[in-house]
Formats: C-alpha cells, sequence, structure tokens
C-alpha cells in the first residue's frame, strides 16, 4: 500500500499530523518554560538515580557491549548508541520514585521522554530548540494515549507507564530526528507492539530492581521504532486505535479513543506535570505531607502515637497496603512505611528509602499499626485527584486530622521555580560538585537557545 492510499481519518493520525506540524517558535510561551522544567527535573532525578545499583549494573551492560555511538550516559564517559543511551538513563531517572507523573493519565513522562529526547538529539546532533519540540511532543502524546486508555490497564496488573510509554518516547524520537509524517505515524504502530511491563514489583514479596528499568525499556524502544522509521520500515497506521491497536487491546472497556484530540492544541501535556517532592509512590505524596504538617516541626516518637488512620481509594488501599516492606520498592510502595517515616522522621531525605534505614525497628513498629481503609471521597476523586483523609491521634488524647485532593506538586499546587531549584540541586549534588550543578541548571535555562544538545550533556558526564 503506497503512503498516499493509507487508510482515511482516525484521532491517532489527526494527533500525529498536529504533532509534526508543531514549531518551537509558535508553541506558548510557558509551554516551553514548563518543558525546561521538566528537563531539569528529571536531569535530577537521572543524575542521583545513576549513583543507585541498578543504574550502575545498566550502564555496565551496555558499555560492554561497546555499541558504536555518540549519545550519553549519565555519569559516564564513554557514549554508546542512542537506544542504549535511553536505557540506562530511563532506568537511573525512574530509579527512585522522584520523577514526574501525568497524574490521570497515570504515567511518568519525564524518565521516558526526556532520555528518548535527549539520545536522539545527540544522535541527530540537534539544537536545544528541537530538543525541546521533542519533549512537549512527546509528553503531548504520552498523556493523550494514557487518557484515552482509561484505568483498566493498572486495574488488570500492567504497569501503564511502560504500556504506553515507547509511543511518547518514539514521537518524542521522531519529531528531534525530523521524521516525515507517515514515518512518525509508523513509529507510533511500531512502538505500539514493544508496549510491556507488569506490576509484579507492587506486590509485597519484594520489588528487586525491575520497575527501575521500566521507563528505561520504554525510551530504548520508542528511539529504536523511531530510527527504523527513518529508515521506512513501516507499521500498521492503525496501531494506536484501531483493530487490535493499543487502546482496545489494553485499555479495553475504559478505552476512549477521542481524547487522542479532545482539546488539541488548547490543553497541554505541560501544564498538568505533578512533580513529587518524596521518594515514593504518587498516592502516598498527599499522606507524608499532611503527617508532616499534623506532627508537628519535629519528629515524634512511636510511644507517643496512638492511633494513624489513612482513608484513600481502592486502587492504592489495594497495592499499597503492605505494612513491613521487604526492599526499598516495597518501602517506596508501602502507605505504612511512608506514614511511620513521615510522623518519626525525615522523609523529604532519600536515604530513609535504602534498606539500612526501612529496617529500623521503632519505625517498623510503627508501620504496622496504620491503618488503610477506603474512603468514599477519595474513591470518587480518583484518578483527577490522589487524595487522602488522615486522622491521628496521639497518646495524650489529641486528635488530629486533615484531608488533601491534591498533593503539593499537583497542578492546582505546583511547586514553586525556587522549589523546582533546590529539588535539582539536592538531587545532582550527589553527582556533581556545587559549580557543575550550577552550570548544568543555567544549560537547561537556555536550552532554546543551545547551537547543539551536547552543551548540555557535556556537563553530565563524568
Amino acid at each position: 500500500m503506497k503512503p498516499e492510499s493509507l487508510p482515511t481519518r482516525s484521532h491517532s493520525r489527526e494527533l500525529i499530523e498536529f504533532i509534526h506540524a508543531l514549531k518551537i517558535e509558535t508553541l506558548p510561551s510557558d509551554v516551553v518554560t514548563r518543558a525546561k522544567g521538566c528537563l531539569l527535573d528529571t536531569l535530577g532525578c537521572a543524575l542521583f538515580g545513576s549513583l543507585q545499583p541498578w543504574a550502575k549494573i545498566m550502564a555496565d551492560e551496555m558499555t560492554t557491549e561497546a555499541s558504536r555511538g555518540r549519545s550519553t550516559i549519565i555519569g559516564r564517559e564513554q557514549t554508546v548508541a542512542a537506544p542504549a543511551a535511553a536505557l540506562c538513563n530511563g532506568t537511573a531517572a525512574h530509579g527512585f520514585e522522584l520523577d514526574d507523573l501525568l497524574d490521570e493519565a497515570i504515567v511518568h513522562p519525564g524518565a521516558i521522554i526526556v532520555p528518548a529526547a535527549l539520545a536522539a538529539a545527540e544522535a541527530a546532533d540537534a539544537p536545544g530548540s528541537r530538543l525541546l519540540a521533542g519533549i512537549i511532543a512527546g509528553y503531548e502524546v504520552l498523556n493523550r494515549v494514557g487518557l484515552a486508555a482509561g484505568t483498566e490497564p493498572a486495574h488488570r496488573g500492567f504497569h501503564k507507564t511502560t504500556i504506553i510509554g515507547p509511543v511518547g518516547a518514539a514521537v518524542a524520537a521522531g519529531v528531534i530526528l525530523d521524521l516525515k509524517p507517515e514515518q512518525l505515524m509508523a513509529a507510533t504502530g511500531l512502538a505500539c507492539s514493544t508496549s510491556s511491563g507488569i506490576k509484579s514489583f507492587a506486590a509485597g514479596t519484594g520489588g528487586g530492581m525491575m520497575k527501575r528499568m521500566h521507563c528505561g525499556r520504554a525510551a530504548e524502544s520508542g528511539v529504536r521504532m523511531a530510527q527504523l522509521a527513518a529508515r521506512d520500515f513501516t507499521g500498521p497506521p492503525t496501531a494506536i486505535d484501531g483493530k487490535f491497536g493499543l487502546l482496545e487491546v489494553y485499555g479495553g472497556k475504559t478505552a476512549r479513543p477521542g481524547l487522542l484530540t479532545e482539546g488539541l492544541g488548547q490543553d497541554w501535556a505541560m501544564t498538568t506535570i505533578f512533580v513529587k517532592v518524596y521518594s515514593c509512590c504518587s498516592w502516598i505524596q498527599g499522606a507524608i505531607q499532611q503527617l508532616v504538617a499534623l506532627r508537628g516541626p519535629k519528629p515524634l516518637k512511636a510511644d507517643e502515637i496512638r492511633q494513624v488512620r489513612i482513608g484513600v481509594s481502592a486502587y492504592a488501599a489495594k497495592n499499597n497496603g503492605e505494612p513491613a516492606p521487604v526492599d526499598i520498592m516495597g518501602a517506596q510502595y508501602s502507605f505504612p512505611y511512608c506514614a511511620a517515616l513521615a510522623l518519626a522522621g525525615d522523609p523529604t531525605d532519600p536515604a530513609m528509602y535504602l534498606e539500612q534505614a526501612i529496617d529500623d525497628p521503632e519505625r517498623r513498629r510503627l508501620a504496622r499499626r496504620v491503618e488503610l481503609y477506603v474512603d468514599p471521597e477519595m474513591e470518587a476523586a480518583y484518578p483527577k485527584h490522589y487524595g487522602s483523609r488522615i486522622d491521628l491521634v496521639l497518646e495524650n488524647g489529641q486528635r488530629r486530622t486533615s484531608f488533601v485532593l491534591d498533593p503539593h506538586g499537583f497542578p492546582a499546587d505546583p511547586v514553586t521555580d525556587p522549589e523546582r531549584i533546590e529539588k535539582f540541586s539536592r538531587l545532582a549534588g550527589h553527582a556533581k560538585p556545587p559549580g557543575r550543578v550550577k552550570d548544568i541548571a543555567a544549560a537547561v535555562q537556555r536550552a532554546d537557545r543551545l547551537s547543539s544538545v551536547r552543551e548540555l550533556t557535556d556537563l553530565v558526564r563524568n
């Protein structure tokens, strides 16, 4: 079938044609500014994550293959092929539950889109403006496909981020590689067949390192599919919203293809980003925020606390209620552990989620006393809101209660620019000296004016 005789209109075709026509010069300035913020936040997560064992193992594996290429692995001197770099940097960026989220779509965009875009931009020696265009395009498609798929994939046990992720990554890379419309359509079609990822890491028996690599695999797949499409490797044009397409197969009864194009050009994914404050699952962020406020400026002792009840959605109650996590992944997904940490420790410190910290006997005893229940209001608000209700009773009989629908970092209560810079500096400071941290932040701020993306990526190597 010749390109000009391809099937008629569909929501996915309209979306891809819109994305292909995007120009950084005509995008709303706020969208471009927010894209820089997402780039900075993801780089901070990746720099911190590059120090973790799973990121080191992945980088060792990719550099051992010695693939020829010029794309950066964050924290490494040797460059590799673009897909391998995307795999490593996605693994690092998603490696400590600090990366951003598109809340209603239930997908993590930054740890997929930014690594894919950076790798493709280096491979093509693209300017910073094209990098930002790819990031904006990738976020947009990832959000819209995630919304159109609904909640069915997550409820069936798929990790929705990695089901939808390859499509967004393919678009980000494809825009940067300057694919033609039919090539970009082919890249998304091919990417749909690389969708994978199950949530067995949240089963409570130990998650290992599997989830850490999920965003890396999605980024890698998207870059590879875009590169294949650039060579005119074709894919089905109906793979997103056609028969046996991604939405039908994974989304099932909650699939709504019309959301692929609803508000297109008016509602931007960049305005709906949730920037995390704590190193844990998104559903838990609001509860930690409230417990820190309710306890007061200083941590409490376990024997000062009589009762802790947390009302959440049914999904959170089902998947995040393990009171005795066995590893880091389990702790970051456990309402009881994170609640105990918020009351009796410092939940802003990533080290508090490492194994030596989660084995603290007093914190474990307190975690076992945390009661999780389904709150009707929180259930009705999910997934548009990640709400929680807190009922804290102290041993002296004092009762303290609160609830939030949108934790700090949500679009309704966004992080400020100083908070974003502080988060980046804190995370990047684990991997780079202060002067280099400032240089990276400054390069991101002028990303749209960089003649080559390598002016930025050179700063995140060793």
